[in-house]
Protein backbone atom coordinates (compact mmCIF):
# COMPACT_ATOMS: atom_id res chain seq x y z
CA UNK A 1 0.00 0.00 0.00
CA UNK A 2 1.34 3.46 -0.89
CA UNK A 3 2.06 5.94 1.88
CA UNK A 4 -0.76 8.27 0.77
CA UNK A 5 -3.26 5.39 0.74
CA UNK A 6 -1.99 4.24 4.14
CA UNK A 7 -2.55 7.67 5.66
CA UNK A 8 -5.99 8.01 4.06
CA UNK A 9 -7.11 4.58 5.22
CA UNK A 10 -5.81 5.15 8.74
CA UNK A 11 -7.48 8.55 8.97
CA UNK A 12 -10.80 7.04 7.91
CA UNK A 13 -10.40 4.30 10.49
CA UNK A 14 -9.66 6.81 13.21
CA UNK A 15 -12.56 9.04 12.21
CA UNK A 16 -15.04 6.16 12.34
CA UNK A 17 -13.70 4.32 15.36
CA UNK A 18 -13.78 6.78 18.22
CA UNK A 19 -14.82 5.06 21.45
CA UNK A 20 -18.47 4.15 21.86
CA UNK A 21 -18.45 2.72 25.36
CA UNK A 22 -16.50 5.70 26.62
CA UNK A 23 -18.27 8.49 24.76
CA UNK A 24 -16.84 11.99 25.00
CA UNK A 25 -18.09 13.68 28.15
CA UNK A 26 -18.64 17.33 28.91
CA UNK A 27 -15.58 18.17 30.97
CA UNK A 28 -14.71 21.05 33.24
CA UNK A 29 -12.48 23.72 31.69
CA UNK A 30 -9.04 22.26 31.04
CA UNK A 31 -6.21 24.45 32.33
CA UNK A 32 -3.22 22.09 32.06
CA UNK A 33 -2.24 19.02 30.01
CA UNK A 34 0.49 16.53 30.87
CA UNK A 35 2.12 14.72 27.94
CA UNK A 36 4.70 11.95 27.92
CA UNK A 37 6.06 9.35 25.53
CA UNK A 38 8.81 6.88 24.80
CA UNK A 39 11.89 8.31 26.59
CA UNK A 40 14.29 6.37 24.32
CA UNK A 41 13.14 7.86 21.05
CA UNK A 42 15.58 10.43 19.66
CA UNK A 43 15.21 12.65 17.72
CA UNK A 44 11.53 12.66 18.80
CA UNK A 45 11.86 12.26 22.59
CA UNK A 46 14.52 11.64 25.21
CA UNK A 47 15.12 12.57 28.85
CA UNK A 48 16.19 16.16 29.40
CA UNK A 49 19.80 15.84 30.67
CA UNK A 50 19.51 19.14 32.53
CA UNK A 51 16.85 17.98 35.02
CA UNK A 52 15.86 14.35 34.37
CA UNK A 53 12.18 15.20 34.92
CA UNK A 54 11.08 16.23 31.45
CA UNK A 55 11.42 14.99 27.88
CA UNK A 56 12.96 16.96 25.05
CA UNK A 57 13.06 16.38 21.30
CA UNK A 58 11.05 17.06 18.16
CA UNK A 59 7.79 15.71 19.61
CA UNK A 60 8.26 17.76 22.80
CA UNK A 61 8.84 20.89 20.72
CA UNK A 62 5.70 20.05 18.74
CA UNK A 63 3.75 19.93 22.00
CA UNK A 64 4.83 23.49 22.80
CA UNK A 65 3.63 24.70 19.40
CA UNK A 66 0.39 22.80 19.91
CA UNK A 67 0.00 24.38 23.33
CA UNK A 68 0.06 27.85 21.78
CA UNK A 69 -2.51 26.82 19.19
CA UNK A 70 -5.04 25.42 21.68
CA UNK A 71 -4.30 27.91 24.46
CA UNK A 72 -3.60 25.28 27.12
CA UNK A 73 -0.18 24.76 28.78
CA UNK A 74 1.35 21.35 27.99
CA UNK A 75 4.21 19.92 30.04
CA UNK A 76 6.12 16.95 28.62
CA UNK A 77 7.13 14.85 31.61
CA UNK A 78 9.42 11.86 31.99
CA UNK A 79 7.20 9.24 33.62
CA UNK A 80 9.40 6.17 33.19
CA UNK A 81 9.92 3.50 30.50
CA UNK A 82 7.58 3.23 27.51
CA UNK A 83 5.46 0.49 29.12
CA UNK A 84 4.87 2.66 32.19
CA UNK A 85 3.96 5.65 30.02
CA UNK A 86 1.16 3.65 28.42
CA UNK A 87 -0.08 2.47 31.82
CA UNK A 88 -0.04 6.06 33.09
CA UNK A 89 -2.34 7.06 30.25
CA UNK A 90 -4.67 4.14 30.96
CA UNK A 91 -4.80 5.20 34.62
CA UNK A 92 -5.36 8.90 33.86
CA UNK A 93 -2.07 10.18 35.29
CA UNK A 94 -0.94 11.33 31.82
CA UNK A 95 -3.26 13.10 29.38
CA UNK A 96 -1.38 12.84 26.07
CA UNK A 97 1.12 10.52 24.41
CA UNK A 98 3.36 12.52 22.09
CA UNK A 99 4.05 9.78 19.57
CA UNK A 100 2.29 6.40 19.27
CA UNK A 101 1.48 3.99 16.47
CA UNK A 102 -2.14 2.98 15.96
CA UNK A 103 -3.27 -0.37 17.37
CA UNK A 104 -6.74 -1.59 18.31
CA UNK A 105 -5.78 -2.43 21.93
CA UNK A 106 -4.45 1.09 22.47
CA UNK A 107 -7.63 2.56 20.99
CA UNK A 108 -9.53 1.07 23.92
CA UNK A 109 -7.98 3.59 26.33
CA UNK A 110 -7.00 6.56 24.18
CA UNK A 111 -8.19 8.42 21.08
CA UNK A 112 -5.87 9.22 18.18
CA UNK A 113 -5.65 12.74 16.80
CA UNK A 114 -6.46 12.16 13.14
CA UNK A 115 -3.51 13.97 11.57
CA UNK A 116 -0.23 12.14 12.31
CA UNK A 117 2.77 14.17 13.42
CA UNK A 118 5.02 12.34 10.97
CA UNK A 119 5.63 8.93 9.36
CA UNK A 120 8.46 6.71 10.58
CA UNK A 121 10.37 3.81 9.01
CA UNK A 122 10.97 0.60 10.96
CA UNK A 123 14.06 -1.26 9.83
CA UNK A 124 15.95 -4.51 10.33
CA UNK A 125 19.27 -3.91 12.07
CA UNK A 126 22.02 -6.53 11.73
CA UNK A 127 25.76 -7.04 12.18
CA UNK A 128 28.13 -6.31 9.31
CA UNK A 129 29.78 -9.68 9.86
CA UNK A 130 26.52 -11.65 9.78
CA UNK A 131 24.03 -9.97 7.48
CA UNK A 132 20.40 -11.08 7.36
CA UNK A 133 19.13 -11.76 3.86
CA UNK A 134 15.96 -9.72 4.21
CA UNK A 135 13.47 -8.58 1.60
CA UNK A 136 10.15 -9.72 3.13
CA UNK A 137 8.83 -10.65 6.56
CA UNK A 138 9.03 -14.41 5.93
CA UNK A 139 12.80 -14.11 5.50
CA UNK A 140 13.09 -13.57 9.28
CA UNK A 141 11.53 -16.89 10.33
CA UNK A 142 14.81 -18.76 10.72
CA UNK A 143 16.59 -15.99 12.68
CA UNK A 144 16.59 -14.85 16.33
CA UNK A 145 15.33 -11.32 16.75
CA UNK A 146 15.20 -8.75 19.52
CA UNK A 147 13.17 -5.59 20.12
CA UNK A 148 11.97 -3.40 22.98
CA UNK A 149 9.10 -4.50 25.20
CA UNK A 150 5.62 -3.06 24.48
CA UNK A 151 6.62 -1.72 21.08
CA UNK A 152 4.29 -1.96 18.11
CA UNK A 153 5.34 -1.78 14.48
CA UNK A 154 1.86 -1.83 12.99
CA UNK A 155 -0.92 -4.32 13.71
CA UNK A 156 -0.37 -6.50 10.65
CA UNK A 157 3.32 -7.02 11.39
CA UNK A 158 2.65 -7.44 15.13
CA UNK A 159 0.28 -10.34 14.38
CA UNK A 160 2.76 -11.92 11.98
CA UNK A 161 5.61 -11.60 14.47
CA UNK A 162 3.56 -13.09 17.32
CA UNK A 163 2.73 -16.23 15.36
CA UNK A 164 5.77 -16.68 13.12
CA UNK A 165 8.91 -15.06 14.53
CA UNK A 166 11.30 -15.74 17.40
CA UNK A 167 11.74 -12.27 18.93
CA UNK A 168 13.00 -11.60 22.44
CA UNK A 169 11.91 -8.36 24.11
CA UNK A 170 14.17 -6.31 26.40
CA UNK A 171 13.68 -3.18 28.47
CA UNK A 172 15.63 -0.64 26.40
CA UNK A 173 16.90 -0.03 22.89
CA UNK A 174 20.44 0.29 24.30
CA UNK A 175 20.27 -3.27 25.65
CA UNK A 176 18.83 -4.50 22.37
CA UNK A 177 21.62 -2.88 20.36
CA UNK A 178 24.29 -4.33 22.65
CA UNK A 179 22.73 -7.81 22.34
CA UNK A 180 22.83 -7.54 18.57
CA UNK A 181 26.38 -6.21 18.52
CA UNK A 182 27.57 -9.08 20.76
CA UNK A 183 25.87 -11.75 18.65
CA UNK A 184 23.15 -12.63 21.15
CA UNK A 185 20.55 -11.90 18.46
CA UNK A 186 20.63 -12.02 14.68
CA UNK A 187 18.61 -8.88 14.09
CA UNK A 188 16.92 -5.97 15.82
CA UNK A 189 13.58 -4.52 14.79
CA UNK A 190 13.41 -0.81 15.54
CA UNK A 191 12.84 2.51 13.83
CA UNK A 192 15.86 3.66 11.91
CA UNK A 193 16.37 7.18 13.30
CA UNK A 194 16.16 6.33 17.04
CA UNK A 195 18.26 3.17 16.67
CA UNK A 196 20.93 5.04 14.70
CA UNK A 197 21.02 7.75 17.37
CA UNK A 198 21.69 5.22 20.14
CA UNK A 199 24.11 3.13 18.09
CA UNK A 200 26.19 6.26 17.48
CA UNK A 201 26.13 7.20 21.16
CA UNK A 202 27.19 3.67 22.18
CA UNK A 203 29.96 3.64 19.58
CA UNK A 204 28.59 0.50 17.89
CA UNK A 205 30.11 0.64 14.44
CA UNK A 206 29.50 -2.98 13.44
CA UNK A 207 25.78 -2.55 12.76
CA UNK A 208 23.80 -1.60 9.67
CA UNK A 209 20.23 -1.72 8.37
CA UNK A 210 18.82 -3.98 5.67
CA UNK A 211 17.69 -2.22 2.51
CA UNK A 212 14.14 -3.51 2.92
CA UNK A 213 11.63 -1.92 5.28
CA UNK A 214 9.50 -3.65 7.91
CA UNK A 215 6.81 -0.96 7.99
CA UNK A 216 6.21 2.73 7.50
CA UNK A 217 3.82 3.86 10.19
CA UNK A 218 2.12 7.18 11.01
CA UNK A 219 3.14 8.54 14.41
CA UNK A 220 0.20 10.05 16.29
CA UNK A 221 -0.63 12.26 19.24
CA UNK A 222 -3.19 10.56 21.49
CA UNK A 223 -5.63 11.72 24.17
CA UNK A 224 -6.30 9.35 27.07
CA UNK A 225 -9.89 8.46 27.91
CA UNK A 226 -9.20 8.70 31.65
CA UNK A 227 -7.76 12.20 31.35
CA UNK A 228 -9.60 14.77 33.45
CA UNK A 229 -9.56 16.95 30.31
CA UNK A 230 -11.04 14.31 27.99
CA UNK A 231 -13.84 15.83 25.92
CA UNK A 232 -15.07 16.14 22.36
CA UNK A 233 -14.31 19.86 22.41
CA UNK A 234 -10.66 19.30 23.36
CA UNK A 235 -10.28 16.47 20.84
CA UNK A 236 -11.51 18.68 18.01
CA UNK A 237 -9.28 21.58 19.09
CA UNK A 238 -6.24 19.30 19.17
CA UNK A 239 -7.11 17.81 15.79
CA UNK A 240 -7.54 21.23 14.15
CA UNK A 241 -4.29 22.52 15.65
CA UNK A 242 -2.28 19.44 14.69
CA UNK A 243 -3.49 19.59 11.10
CA UNK A 244 -2.45 23.24 10.89
CA UNK A 245 1.03 22.50 12.25
CA UNK A 246 1.60 19.43 10.07
CA UNK A 247 0.42 21.28 6.96
CA UNK A 248 3.03 23.95 7.71
CA UNK A 249 5.80 21.28 7.51
CA UNK A 250 7.13 22.36 10.90
CA UNK A 251 7.85 18.79 12.05
CA UNK A 252 10.56 18.32 9.43
CA UNK A 253 12.37 21.37 10.83
CA UNK A 254 11.97 20.12 14.41
CA UNK A 255 13.38 16.69 13.52
CA UNK A 256 16.45 18.21 11.85
CA UNK A 257 17.01 20.57 14.79
CA UNK A 258 16.78 17.78 17.35
CA UNK A 259 18.98 15.38 15.41
CA UNK A 260 21.70 18.00 15.77
CA UNK A 261 20.84 18.56 19.44
CA UNK A 262 21.12 14.84 20.21
CA UNK A 263 24.48 14.61 18.50
CA UNK A 264 25.80 17.61 20.44
CA UNK A 265 24.63 16.12 23.75
CA UNK A 266 26.21 12.78 22.85
CA UNK A 267 29.67 14.29 22.28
Amino acid sequence: MSLSRLLTATALLLATSLPVATAFAVAAPCTQLVASGNPEYPPYLWVDPSDGKHLVGAAADMMQLLSREVGIPITVNYTGPWARVQKSVRDGRVDLIAGAFFTQPRRQYMSYIQTPMTVTRTAIWMRDSKPVNYSRWLDLVSYRGVTVVNNSFGEEFDRFAEHSLNIETVGSVENALRMLSLGRADYLIYEDAPAQAYASRLGLQNLKTASGTITREPLYLTLGHQSACFSDVLYQRLNKAMKKLVDSKVMEQLIEKNQQRWQEESN
